[in-house]
């Protein structure tokens, strides 16, 4: 498959909230858009190797930062070679088992440089990257949520805290916060918000990679200080643990719920996600209250639970182009090819 990737003229820039999986599909359809993509990523991963570095060094989580800069890296062989040893996992029962490539060499410039950011542009500049990719905060951040069905009584809640047992619990997930509360903003991410010509926030983990964005204050005001278009991704479907059994107003409820006074201007939602009818009523209604109009669209990977990024690059070009009255050439299945 040809990736389209925009022209040499575009001068827009796009900014992609979020962590994870939903931030990697997000940033490989923003690319196909603009040349200058950023991406600000969560901070509060506690699993796996980036649990373990942050446990053993103090460093932020790598993990979701290395996969921000793989999805982002530019497309010639050498890059994206170093693109593939960064995201390489090593194997066997040894020390290194389980450990990322990228997420030791994070580690290690950081502590070399003393400072993420800086670490961060120099992968970046090694991957080709004309954007940046960001922490969120520039301390890690733990999560911590009110979940109920976990006791006898389904009334009570209980506290539980750590990025793995909010996605994983089997209970209710009421109400998250940031520990510490309140956190800094990280300043190049504050100042790459209000330089954005598109800001996307979403899809991803609902509780652990979207909603955090929106608690920590210096984030939340730069989104409502900018005047760029703000669109919501929803997620495909439920997920297991953290969103089981919610429906997609629902998701932009729980969103209200942790910030009030945040809005966005379009929510996209897949079209084959939300089915015709009253369930579409309900989610217009919520996302009144947010100041959106929904836009549904096929942006779904043929069957699976994933954006397909070609798709999703193609119904973000055209929220752009009716908002600006501009028209970039469109591809269903490879995205867009500019961004005037």
């Amino acid at each position: 498959m040809t990736d389209l990737r925009p022209d040499d003229t575009s001068s827009k820039k796009i900014v992609a909230l979020g962590g994870g999986h939903g931030l990697y599909a997000t940033l490989s359809a923003a690319r196909r858009l603009a040349k200058d993509v950023t991406a600000v990523v969560t901070v509060a991963d506690d699993g796996g190797s980036s649990g373990r570095l942050r446990a053993e060094l103090g460093v932020l989580p790598p993990g979701d930062l290395r996969m921000a800069l793989a999805a982002l890296a530019a497309e010639n062989p050498r890059t994206r070679m170093w693109a593939d040893v960064l995201q390489h996992r090593f194997r066997g029962t040894g020390a290194l088992a389980g450990h990322s490539v990228g997420n030791l060499i994070l580690a290690g410039l950081t502590e070399v440089l003393g400072d993420t950011v800086l670490a961060l542009d120099e992968v970046s500049d090694l991957l080709g990257i004309r954007g940046r990719v960001l922490p969120m905060a520039p301390v890690p951040l733990d999560i911590e949520a009110d979940v109920s069905g976990l006791e006898d009584d389904p009334r009570v809640s209980r506290v539980i805290r750590g990025q793995v047992a909010v996605a994983t619990t089997p209970g209710k997930v009421r109400r998250v916060r940031l520990m510490p509360p309140d956190p800094p903003a990280t300043p190049e991410a504050v100042e790459a918000i209000g330089a954005a010509d598109l800001v996307v926030l979403g899809p991803g983990s609902w509780f652990s990679s979207v909603i955090p964005h929106v608690l920590v204050p210096d984030l939340l005001a730069a989104l409502d200080r900018s005047t760029a278009p703000k669109v919501l991704v929803l997620n495909l479907a439920p997920e297991l643990g953290e969103t089981t059994g919610f429906s997609a107003e629902r998701h932009l409820h729980v969103l209200s719920q942790h910030a009030p006074d945040f809005g966005v201007d379009y929510v996209l939602v897949d079209s084959l996600s939300v089915p015709a009818g009253g369930e579409r009523d309900h989610l217009a209604r919520a996302a009144a209250r947010l100041g959106a109009e929904v836009v549904y669209d096929d942006v779904a990977e043929s069957g699976t639970h994933a954006h397909h990024f070609g798709k999703l690059a193609a119904a973000l070009g055209s929220i752009v182009s009716s908002r600006d009255g501009t028209a970039p050439t469109t591809s269903r299945r490879e995205g867009i090819t500019s961004w005037p």
